[in-house]
Formats: C-alpha cells, structure tokens, sequence
C-alpha cells in the first residue's frame, strides 16, 4: 500500500493527459504547458508530467521502471557516499 493519499480521481488525471497532449503544441516548451495546465488543475507541473510519462505504459512495465529508478537514485547515492570518502581519505 502507498504512504502517500492520491487527491486526483482517475478521471482528472486522464482529462489532465489529454488536455497535456492535445495543448502542449500551443505553448513554446513541455514545460510551460504543465505549470499552465496543472495550475488550472491544481496539482505540481512536475506531478503532470509523471501522469503523462505514466499514460500508456503497461503497469508490470511501469512497476519494473519504478524499480530501476529507484536502484538507480541509491546507486547513485552510494557512489556520491564511496566518492566523498575517497576524497577525505586522499587528503589525509
């Protein structure tokens, strides 16, 4: 189960997919169109653009890359971990 609440029904993100898709063309950047439109909604821009990422993707795919963005975001964490170390005892 979630730790987080989801405030958006399945009906509001779907019409926020869309409205991304089919007004993104109107404005000069992906960007703009999201912190446009998810204003309009009230949501983050950044919460948007994950809906639109997340449209479509089959959900034992969209589990698998959650996953992968996860180890990713800790291997890159151990790395910053193992490259601070190595500078502390480099200088010592």
């Amino acid at each position: 189960m979630s730790k987080t609440t989801n405030k958006f029904s399945p009906e509001v993100r779907a019409r926020s997919e869309r409205m991304m898709l089919d007004h993104e063309g109107e404005y000069p950047s992906r960007w703009a169109a999201a912190l446009s439109i998810s204003a309009k909604i009230g949501c983050s821009a950044h919460r948007l653009l994950d809906w639109v990422k997340w449209a479509g993707v089959p959900s034992n795919m969209a589990e698998k890359l959650k996953a992968l963005e996860r180890e990713n975001r800790e291997l890159r964490q151990a790395n910053e971990v193992l490259r601070k170390g190595l500078a502390y005892f480099a200088c010592a």
